[in-house]
């Protein structure tokens, strides 16, 4: 039987940047938060960070912790990115208290607790509960949301990480997790944001981790939809970068 760390350090590396391309924060502060959200489109995740911090408030604190973690799972030297994780997780963290029925806020804590797991360790990792802890907030994000389309994604990358890695039984076991269950997610995920260029990459990347060889084809009709879709802003050229990645792997020889 595979030990706890090795099952928390597989499901936390399914965690794709990707994961998810997550609604931006709303109107409050509308000139300041434009202001963040352009420098956020243009990749600027640093500065939009900052200004969206600056704000002082759960969609403020939102935004920054996004803008963050996506800086430091693409962009950040290796060195980096326990720091920019750790902030992360903190303005996250500000998010929800502020305003815990902010769905985003919930989200947030999600991915950033997501990425800090992923530098510092399968076992630590573990000690923490942080597999426990993703899922929860997750959850709460589709409490509060039933039809965030990123909560579903996330919720069924968790589900595909730990039943890809142990297999249906023991993941059913130890987490509850179920392959049923990340495909009725992924499901519900495309009829509520057919167009969303993360969705169809998340439904492959989900597919792969759980059956390559049974789901290829099925995989390969998903990435050519996400590459299909025009990126909008820097983060989704990121993620058509890494669509078109994966789909050159998973054609390749052997792939």
């Amino acid at each position: 039987m595979r030990n706890r760390g090795d099952v928390v350090g597989f499901v936390l590396s399914c965690w794709l940047a990707v994961a998810l391309a997550l609604p931006l924060a709303g109107a409050a502060n509308a000139g300041s938060m434009q202001e963040a959200q352009a420098a956020y489109a243009e990749g600027r995740f640093t500065d939009a960070a900052r200004i969206a911090e600056s704000l002082g408030t759960s969609r403020g604190f939102a935004l920054a912790a996004q803008s963050l973690t996506v800086h430091g799972y693409f962009i950040a030297a290796r060195g980096e990115k326990e720091g920019l994780f750790e902030r992360a997780l903190g303005l996250a963290q500000k998010a929800v208290r502020s305003d815990p029925g902010n769905a985003d806020a919930h989200m947030q804590l999600a991915r950033a607790t997501g990425r800090l797991a992923q530098v510092i360790g399968s076992l630590e990792a573990a000690d923490r509960g942080y597999v426990e802890k993703i899922r929860e907030a997750t959850e709460d994000a589709l409490r509060l949301d039933p039809d965030m389309a990123s909560a579903h994604v996330s919720l069924a990358r968790w589900h595909t990480g730990v039943v890809g890695k142990v297999g249906s039984f023991l993941a059913r076991l130890t987490y509850g997790a179920r392959e049923n269950e990340a495909v009725a997610s992924l499901e519900r995920a495309m009829e509520l944001a057919p167009d969303a260029k993360d969705v169809p990459l998340q439904y492959a990347l989900g597919l792969l981790e759980l059956d390559e060889d049974e789901h290829r084809e099925r995989a390969r009709s998903l990435l050519e939809q996400s590459v299909a879709i025009p990126a909008k802003d820097a983060f989704e050229r990121l993620l058509d970068k890494l669509a078109k990645d994966r789909l050159k792997a998973l054609e390749a020889p052997g792939g």
